[in-house]
């Protein structure tokens, strides 16, 4: 009995074993299934991203950093990610995004730097705020303002424009190709857009 018992008890050890290590790696798996960057949809001979107008509020040396959001703000939460590319898909190390907008208002804050700030892109060229939902003011629609540079590449001045708002077709300046991807999420919404620098 006792022989028999032995190598049962192995077998039973060594299967346990091997199931304890298949649920980690799949555990694992999933982890790094979770944190993995969306891919970027380019195509070799991007069109870049359109230039347009810098407007009148734009504010030199924002902060560097990814979330704006305000204390107390009862602005829809917005994130927005994406990549700076150039036009053969490349992602660009150490591009500046500077983004700045309106308030819940339609406001812009003139004197310090609320909804204000800069990243600066990793190696995959990642890009990602955590700000609000701009107001729509007076003859503009909602949008966000973009200034990206990478190094060696020509400024790059733009805007970004959100789906399905009445108002982008009273927007002289609305263009379709700069419309942000959103989907719901939660109680706010997740952004996607992906900068084209004119460098090969």
């Amino acid at each position: 009995m006792s022989r028999l018992s032995n190598p049962t008890r192995r077998r039973l050890l060594l299967n346990t074993g091997i199931l304890a290590a298949g649920w980690e790696l799949t555990r694992a798996d999933a982890v790094l299934t979770q944190e993995r960057a969306p891919t970027p949809s380019c195509h070799d001979g991007d069109e870049p991203t359109a230039r347009q107008t810098e407007g009148p509020f734009f504010k030199p040396k924002s902060p560097e950093r990814s979330d704006l959001r305000e204390p107390g703000a009862r602005g829809r939460p917005v994130e927005l990610s994406g990549f700076v590319l150039t036009r053969s898909c490349r992602p660009l190390l150490g591009a500046v995004v500077d983004l700045w907008h309106a308030d819940e208002k339609g406001e812009y804050d003139n004197t310090s730097f609320r909804y204000r700030g800069h990243v600066i892109t990793g190696p995959d060229g990642a890009l990602r705020f955590r700000t609000i939902l701009p107001a729509v003011y007076t003859g503009r629609t909602r949008h966000y303002h973009v200034k990206v540079q990478a190094p060696g590449s020509r400024l790059l001045t733009t805007q970004l424009y959100f789906p399905n708002e009445p108002a982008n077709t009273r927007d002289g300046l609305f263009q379709r190709e700069l419309l942000i991807r959103v989907a719901e999420a939660g109680d706010g919404l997740a952004g996607q857009f992906d900068f084209v620098l004119n460098i090969r």
